[in-house]
């Protein structure tokens, strides 16, 4: 049974979700652009896809790709840059619009938000109705178009958001969840990925229906907790609240190499030039975090982070990079291990009640920064 409120009813959520959006506002702010086959990203050797218009996505382009297999895939692709600040400008004005509906707003990223609609400013009761309205706006004052889904709860807004791209919208009724759910394949379910995919398939999950035909005592079994998340979804429950968030939990960047890095000298002019390029970011995004985290991808993609807390905020280049080097000392790189990417990122957000701590020699723990002296 989906979950329902009894005082209040079913909730009303709207899932909306940009149409190629950096594509799109390239498109937009550059004529030229327009019907023409883009995708934003670095255009070398290892550059990768962020978002390809809908031009491009016909000859099988599509985000995460390979540059180079993309130009491939289409001869006659257009690389564009990007330029994020803009599409962060962009990005808030259409959270301007959704606010004339609601507060109850959750970012999913730059191009997507659910919307808590149950109780909206314009008193209107049907979410449908909501949606179209928000979608035309978007489109009218901003000449860019968005999906949406609706439905009673998270999980089916989500889904249902995909079912109509790009410009259209598609709601799941309470009363039609449970059918439609059935004939859904596992994939489309959150948190399935290739690997948990592959789990189902071997225990003979396809479809919502499969999925809820296992008991919840055998999903724990082989998925562990997140096993009762899938049973509840398989029945069309999902409590989770539409929750607003507004405090960034951090600030990063990140270089794929144009060659493998394997020798230290160049490891450390690297870790400089990103510990400048996060200074920045912090400076401009006014993050103040604690905890820095050094991230590497090897040659062979995998990947290991490594990461120390500090008793102050982390801001200044002084504060940053004698950690980074500290933290590059636990990596092992060398020619048998060539590093392809290297990350840097601060998080853990000091808050007001903070108040400056000394660490007892936090640095020479390493990465055990649990002892500390109040």
């Amino acid at each position: 049974m989906p979950n329902v409120t009894p005082s209040m009813g079913y909730r009303k959520i709207i899932h909306v979700d940009m149409d190629a959006f950096f594509a799109s506002v390239e498109q937009r702010d550059h004529p030229e652009l327009k019907g023409k086959p883009i995708a934003v990203g670095y255009d070398g050797p290892r550059g990768v896809v962020s978002t390809a218009s809908y031009e491009a996505r016909r000859f099988g382009v599509h985000s995460a790709m390979a540059m180079s297999t993309a130009k491939r895939y289409c001869p006659l692709l257009i690389v564009v840059g990007g330029n994020y600040e803009r599409y962060r400008e962009v990005s808030d004005q259409v959270h301007a619009i959704f606010k004339d509906y609601t507060d109850l707003i959750e970012p999913i990223s730059i191009d997507e938000a659910f919307l808590d609609v149950t109780s909206n400013k314009k008193g209107i009761t049907d979410p449908a109705a909501i949606a179209t309205e928000i979608r035309t706006r978007i489109r009218e004052e901003l000449h860019l178009t968005a999906s949406a889904g609706i439905s009673y709860n998270k999980f089916l807004a989500k889904i249902s958001s995909d079912y109509n791209k790009p410009d259209g919208q598609f709601e799941v009724k309470p009363e039609e969840a449970l059918d439609f759910i059935a004939h859904l394949p596992v994939e489309k379910f959150w948190g399935v990925g290739p690997k948990t995919l592959q789990r189902m398939h071997k225990i003979g999950i396809f479809t919502g229906a499969d999925l809820r035909a296992v008991s919840l005592n055998h999903l724990k079994e082989v998925f562990g907790k997140v096993g009762e998340v899938y049973y509840n979804f398989s029945r069309g429950i999902d409590d989770r609240p539409v929750e607003p968030t507004s405090l960034r939990k951090s600030v990063g960047c990140e270089e794929t190499m144009e060659t493998d890095i394997t020798m230290q000298s160049q490891m450390i002019i690297e870790l400089y030039h990103l510990v400048l390029e996060l200074v920045e970011r912090l400076l401009k995004a006014d993050f103040k975090g604690k905890t820095l985290t050094l991230k590497i991808k090897y040659s062979d993609f995998t990947i290991i982070n490594r990461g120390m807390t500090a008793p102050k905020v982390l801001t200044t280049k002084e504060d940053i990079l004698p950690l980074a080097k500290l933290l590059l000392k636990k990596v092992d790189y060398s020619a048998a291990h060539p590093v392809r990417l290297v990350g840097l990122s601060v998080s853990n957000p000091a808050t007001e009640d903070d108040r400056p701590k000394w660490v007892q020699g936090w640095l020479d723990f390493g990465e055990d920064w649990s002892r500390t002296k109040r």
